[in-house]
Parts: C-alpha cells; sequence; structure tokens
C-alpha cells in the first residue's frame, strides 16, 4: 500500500507540471522515451536520412543514456528525478512522442488531440507473456491494473512485425486492431544490410581476432528475477571446454547488473569469452554460429540468419509457473530443447538442426520487417495522412 501511495503521489505531480506546460502551443519535435537504444536511433537515422524538418529530443532511462548520447546529434536528457521538469516540459510540446516500453507517468497525462504516442516496443516476438496477461497482474492492487491500462489506452499506434506480435500486444494491451501499425521493427532493418553485418563482424573480430578461425557458441539467458545477489551459471563450462575448445569459442552475455558475480576461471582463456557488457547484442549474432538462449526475445531476430539455435530452459517448469508463455513451449521456440549442458553438446555434435522451422519461424514472426521498416514507420509520421495508410502499402 506505500508502495502504491507513493506512485500515485509521484504521478499526481507529473499530471500537475503537465498540465502547466501544455498551456504552451505544440512544437515541431520529435521525444523519444526510451529504455533500449536500438529502435530509437533506426527511427532517428531515418528521419535525418529524410531531412524530416523536425527537432529531436531523447529522455533516456540510465540502461541507454550513454550509447544515445554518444550516437546522436541532439538533445539527450537522462530521464530521472533531477530532471523531471525538462522532460515534462518537451512531453507536453511535442507532436511526435515515440517509446519502447512501459512507462507509469503516462497514465497521469493528457496529450493534446493532435499529438501520437507511438510504441516501438523493444522486442519482435515475445515467448513469455507481459502486460496485463503477466501472471503477476491477478495479485496487483485495482489501481495498479487502472495505471496500466491507462498507460496502454496511450498508445495510438503500436509497431509491430507480424501478425503473432499484433495479437499479443491487442492481448497484452488489450487494444483493438486500429491500434496496430505493420510497418515492421526499425532495428531488424540491419538483418538486410550485408555491408554493414560485414564491418560489424570485421570491428568484432579486429577486437578479438581469435573469433575469427574459430565457430562461435553464443550463450544470452534471460534475466531470472532474484539473480542480482545469487546468480549461477548453470552452463557447465567445463564440460564444453573438454568437448570444444579446439574448434569453438564461447560468449557469455548476462545482464549488465549480474556482471560482477560471474568470475571466470583462467583456464579457459582464449575459449570463453564475456561480452556482458557489449553495447549491442544484436552485433554479436552477426558472429555467432550457434545461438544458446531460454526465455529471451533475440531467436526472433536472429531467425533472419537462418542459423542453428539451442534452447537451454533449466528452470522450465518453475518458470512458466511464474511468469508463464503465449503458448506451449516446444511449440514457440524454432530449434532442439536441452535441459543439461550433456544435452547442448549432443545436439551441436549431431549438426541436425531443422532449418525449415527455423525459415517458417522467420517468415511468421518477421513477416513486416524486410529490409525498410524504419523508411516505413517515418514515411507514416512524416508524409502520409494517417487514413491513407495501409497495411498493404508496408509489405
Amino acid at each position: 500500500m506505500a508502495k502504491e501511495f507513493l506512485i500515485s503521489l509521484y504521478l499526481l505531480f507529473f499530471k500537475i507540471l503537465f498540465n502547466i506546460f501544455k498551456l504552451f502551443p505544440l512544437k515541431k519535435k520529435v521525444t523519444f522515451v526510451v529504455s533500449f537504444k536500438d529502435n530509437g536511433l533506426f527511427v532517428y537515422n531515418e528521419m535525418k536520412k529524410q531531412q524530416i524538418p523536425y527537432n529531436v529530443v531523447f529522455l533516456c532511462e540510465q540502461s541507454c543514456y550513454k550509447e544515445i548520447e554518444q550516437n546522436v546529434n541532439t538533445d539527450v536528457i537522462l530521464l530521472n528525478l533531477k530532471n523531471i521538469i525538462p522532460c515534462i516540459y518537451h512531453l507536453a510540446t511535442s507532436k511526435q512522442i515515440i517509446i519502447d516500453n512501459y512507462f507509469a507517468f503516462l497514465s497521469s497525462v493528457n496529450f493534446k488531440k493532435n499529438v501520437q504516442c507511438i510504441q516501438l516496443w523493444h522486442a519482435a516476438g515475445a515467448i513469455k507473456t507481459f502486460g496485463l496477461k503477466d501472471k503477476s497482474v491477478s495479485s496487483r492492487p485495482k489501481r495498479a491494473l487502472k495505471r496500466f491500462n491507462r498507460v496502454y489506452n496511450q498508445f495510438k499506434k503500436i509497431i509491430v512485425g507480424s501478425d503473432e506480435m499484433a495479437y499479443i500486444f491487442k492481448e497484452a494491451f488489450n487494444v483493438s486492431e486500429s491500434n496496430i501499425l505493420y510497418t515492421g521493427i526499425p532495428r531488424t532493418d540491419l538483418f538486410f544490410d550485408k555491408k554493414n553485418q560485414y564491418n560489424i563482424r570485421n570491428e568484432l573480430i579486429f577486437n578479438n581476432p581469435i573469433l575469427k578461425n574459430k565457430k562461435v557458441i553464443f550463450y544470452a539467458p534471460t534475466f531470472r528475477d532474484g539473480e542480482l545477489n545469487r546468480f549461477k551459471l548453470h552452463l557447465d563450462i567445463d564440460k564444453l571446454y573438454s568437448a570444444f575448445s579446439k574448434e569453438y569459442v564461447v560468449l557469455i552475455k548476462l545482464h549488465p547488473a549480474i556482471k560482477n558475480n560471474l568470475t571466470l576461471d583462467k583456464k579457459y582463456n582464449g575459449f570463453l569469452f564475456d561480452y556482458s557488457t557489449y553495447d549491442n547484442v544484436n552485433k554479436l549474432l552477426f558472429i555467432t554460429d550457434y545461438l544458446i538462449t531460454d526465455y529471451s526475445s533475440i531467436p526472433y531476430e536472429f531467425s533472419l540468419l537462418e542459423r542453428p539455435m539451442i534452447f537451454f530452459p533449466y528452470d522450465l517448469e518453475t518458470y512458466q509457473q511464474q511468469r508463464g508463455f503465449w503458448g506451449p513451449y516446444e511449440d514457440i521456440v524454432p530449434g532442439p530443447i536441452a535441459m543439461n549442458t550433456e544435452e547442448i553438446i549432443n545436439i551441436i555434435r549431431s549438426n541436425d538442426f531443422d532449418f525449415e522451422r527455423i525459415r517458417t519461424f522467420s517468415l511468421n514472426w518477421n513477416k513486416y520487417s524486410r529490409g525498410n521498416s524504419s523508411e516505413n514507420l517515418v514515411r507514416y509520421l512524416f508524409q502520409e495522412e494517417e487514413h491513407a495508410v495501409q497495411k498493404e502499402k508496408f509489405y
């Protein structure tokens, strides 16, 4: 109850300030509110490419502030209490608001009639449930549920790359078909840019020459609640080392907050590499031969490369009970499931992957993401009348 009271107090303060700044006229300005950097940067760069005559402001959470600041030539503000006044000012005076996550403050604002709030989201697909379908929602107070719905009602358009993700958003956010925009996911444009991929691979090899002549196994597990103080690596590195050290290397990318809890034995130098602080997971995919993950959304974009994936949900039953999935796990994932390291080793050695299943998975989940998603979205936002934009125009 105390937490809900503090949230309500903060949102009331936010609402009062917003209504004051709302008295100012709207400007030809786009304000990005982001927790992740990729989608926002792709849209920003496309705006520059098309010479859109709008000012741009980024309001960034700490998780992406540094990367955004280094990659744009515009105002970047850290989204925190210290900067709350300029943040609210930009939100109240921008014609376009582009977000990539759930932001509670949206429940307290009432944008002017001609303002668009566009939800980019931060994933091309989803295995685990979220939004109103998250299992934890049932235990939240009614006040919280009302807040969630007020936030979701702010999304004038939600960007998707597939019919499957459109269905998920409609369920998770309780929105209608009219709220869905089938432009494709902006950051997936990189997966159709062979020249850029080539440069990324060369940069990774330049910084770590061992990658050049080795096959790469990339392990990217999902962050789990409670791991910050008691993280345990369930992948048996010693067994992988014994099986694959001559031909392979293993890259691991954990959540940055738990990076310091991962201690690598010097025995594995030249075989095991910790990329937890590397700023772009998608770039690592271009040098990956085998992806190992569990409940992450990474496979949805990795499938565009049509390379092998292994799914390692070592806590499947517990995780399913706590979080929930959008369907039976074995039906969702496009690759073999392993419950221990020995099974992972056997799968890699057998090299028997169903590439047709991977291709079908990719076509289903990336139907509208065909290399021009950023262009589609910017064209929708700035060059076309909303009533004239039809679903079929974007694929």
